[in-house]
């Protein structure tokens, strides 16, 4: 993985939307222009700038203050040979890359900038980088600056630049900006299976990231309760006069009718469908809601039991009730993009030429009504994104469930209140969609729109996180032909396997159930996380629940090792106070600990990166990388083959300042699982 730490060495493109992203965050801070384009405030697309404020972020202020360092030498040396301004280069702009050095080259810090300017000085690089080291003025926090070759390396004050790690927050200011996410979304006609998983923890990690990153979440679940499948459950139970006995969930039982009902459409297939749009009739008018309600209720058991949670359920036919679909045509006919053509093809249908803002499309024609006066289904996604984004208003609301959190789960509802105190639901600044990649064409289609009208608060108001399909030991999901697994029994064998793994290393923990709950849930989530949403997931038994290699419990355990050192300090009668722990020697702190600490330090900027590219693989591979770094440290010997860095033997001094420093890496182990969704045990 590529370092995103408090040197904010995130790689970008200008213009592209990690680049905006990022400076979008901090917006508010800072104004920049690229390539001579407008500044705004809002949304940046100046790399520069944003990896400024996203090292400034990252809660030490040695990195920018070396860079400002490096700028000065570099002006200096332009005044004294003026060939970077005559070239067009603008220093005040100038990027000043640093980065960590491999852990087999010495220094803490590097930087490739004596290379990247010796063309434009007409100087030997080797030459430049020794003229840089010997003029550079060492802000404080950092030992010295030495050349190497073309290279800057930089060797960090370990007291200086552990202290700075341990004085900042984990996570980042409110930026004063809003984020709805959209996620799980399950057709209410049967039990989630592994499929859903993914959308779920992938959704719910999501709306963590961007809280930690600064964002106001709103957590929204799309209910279709007027769709097909949703009307077949509810007919099988008729068809085959099934009576619910109670022994099962009610989702899997109502799963398995559904299932039987496909098998009966071989020799029924007619009176089936006749049924079946009986059923979707009344849906449409409302008359089945409480059924369906009682098939969402059995689902969010299962989200529940998983860690997700949400702020509001959006009903599919509460959305077709607000008249959405023809608000938002209403809005959209008053683009010069939208027409009825008289003749060709699209006669008579309402048509959106989208060429403008997605060229190269061979068709750039989107349908939003046919001619028949039938809506696609777009036009109706676009109406409902207006609403998510603010442009109109209708839904009303009511009290659904308590979370297990403790929190008031809200609903949209016919006979709701247009108003909840305390709570303004939608009108967001942003809009993220977790949706498989097979929808990526409607949601791009659904974002163009928004762009055309303006409706956006920025000009990519909507964002689709696409994720691959999750696959069963190699064969394609299909609930109609039953071939699924379900969440619950995924979750139910987690935590039977770690529980008997708990009991065997620690027969008498008295925690065991809740360990073993949180290590089997935290294995199934992780397996789903640590992989980029590209890629596609094979499910397989031994692989998603291994409690070994790159997974949640080796995080937990690393996170459980650092409590357990922790206590043992405590018993000593040692109060640890951060930065600011009486009686630490900070001076006694040496490479090893600074490697450690720049580990640390790299969650905000890893938070931030994650939040902007819809990215939480980002979070999950830095839980794995300090979890290892802690691990190296405990485990480090000497030259002579003995452990150097044991917390509890060190001497006085010493021992409160790795004390501390063990602290923050507890605290940031349990941050970036908290991120994911994953609970810190304190004993394994």
């Amino acid at each position: 993985m590529a370092d995103t730490g408090p040197i904010a060495a995130i790689q970008h493109t200008p213009g592209s939307r990690a680049d905006r992203g990022l400076a979008r965050s901090a917006g508010h801070r800072v104004r920049c222009d690229l390539h001579g384009a407008p500044a705004h405030a809002s949304r940046l697309a100046c790399a520069g700038a944003a990896e400024r404020v996203v090292a400034s972020l990252a809660m030490t202020d040695l990195v920018p203050a070396l860079q400002d360092a490096i700028r000065e030498v570099v002006r200096e040396l332009d005044r004294e040979q003026p060939t970077l301004e005559a070239s067009g280069l603008d220093l005040e702009r100038l990027e000043i890359p640093v980065q960590r050095v491999p852990e087999d080259k010495p220094g803490d810090y590097g930087s490739p900038i004596a290379f990247v300017l010796a063309k434009r000085l007409r100087r030997n690089p080797a030459e430049l980088a020794r003229t840089i080291a010997a003029r550079l003025v060492a802000p404080a926090g950092i030992a010295r600056v030495e050349a190497v070759g073309p290279y800057l390396n930089v060797f960090v004050d370990p007291a200086a630049f552990v202290r700075a790690v341990l004085r900042a927050p984990l996570t980042l200011a409110p930026n004063g900006r809003k984020v709805v996410v959209e996620h799980t979304s399950v057709n209410p006609n049967k039990e989630a299976h592994v499929g859903h998983l993914r959308n779920i923890v992938l959704g719910d990690a999501l709306a963590r990231i961007e809280r930690a990153a600064g964002y106001e979440v709103e957590v929204q679940n799309y209910i279709d309760d007027t769709g097909r499948q949703a009307a077949e459950s509810l007919f099988a139970v008729d068809y085959f006069g099934a009576h619910f006995e109670g022994e099962r969930k009610y989702d899997h039982w109502l799963g398995e009718l559904y299932v039987r009902l496909g098998r009966a459409k071989e020799h029924d297939g007619e009176a089936i469908e006749a049924g079946v749009k009986g059923v979707m009739h009344r849906l449409e008018r409302g008359e089945l809601r409480a059924e369906v309600e009682r098939i969402v209720r059995a689902q969010l058991e299962t989200c529940f039991a998983l860690g997700a949670e949400y702020d509001l359920l959006v009903w599919e036919s509460d959305v077709v009730a607000a008249g959405f679909l023809q608000r938002g045509l209403e809005v959209l006919e008053r683009l010069p993009s939208v027409t009825r053509p008289a003749t060709g093809k699209y006669a008579g249908a309402l048509v959106m030429d989208v060429s403008a803002f997605l060229p190269g499309l061979e068709e750039p024609q989107v349908v939003l009504v046919r001619s028949d006066g039938n809506a696609m289904y777009v036009a109706k996604d676009i109406g409902y994104h207006l609403w998510k984004v603010g442009r109109l208003e209708g839904l009303r609301y009511a009290p659904f469930a308590d979370q297990p959190s403790g929190a008031q789960l809200w609903t949209s509802a016919p006979d709701g209140e247009p108003t909840v105190a305390g709570r303004t639901f939608a009108h967001g600044d942003q809009a993220v969609n977790v949706i498989d990649v097979r929808q990526a064409h409607p949601q791009t289609i659904v974002r163009t729109a928004l762009q055309m009208t303006g409706s956006g608060k920025d000009e990519d108001s909507l964002h689709h996180l696409a994720y691959e399909v999750v696959t069963l030991e190699g064969q394609a999901m299909s609930g109609r032909r039953g071939l699924t697994l379900a969440i619950d029994t995924v979750v139910d064998e987690a935590i039977r396997r770690a529980r008997a793994v708990v009991l065997e290393k620690q027969p008498d923990l008295p925690s065991a159930d809740a360990v073993a709950r949180a290590v089997g849930i935290g294995a199934v989530r992780f397996a789903m996380l640590k992989s980029e949403a590209k890629r596609i997931i094979d499910f397989r038994w031994e692989q998603a629940l291994s409690l070994a290699g790159d997974s949640a419990p080796y995080v937990q355990y690393a996170h459980a090792r650092a409590c357990s050192i922790l206590r043992a300090v405590s018993e000593t009668g040692i109060e640890l106070r951060g930065a600011d722990t009486e009686a630490a020697d900070w001076d006694a702190l040496g490479p090893l600990e600074v490697g450690l600490a720049a580990e640390v330090v790299r969650l905000p900027s890893v938070t931030l990166q994650a939040a902007e590219t819809d990215a939480p693989h980002v979070v999950a591979q830095y839980a794995l990388d300090l979890a290892t770094a802690w691990n190296g440290y405990y485990n480090h010997r000497d030259a002579a083959g003995r452990f150097d860095t044991s917390v509890l033997r060190s001497a006085r001094g010493l021992l409160e300042a790795r004390a501390a420093l063990v602290a923050g890496v507890r605290d940031a182990l349990a941050q970036a699982l908290g991120l994911l969704g994953i609970a810190a045990p304190e004993q394994m």
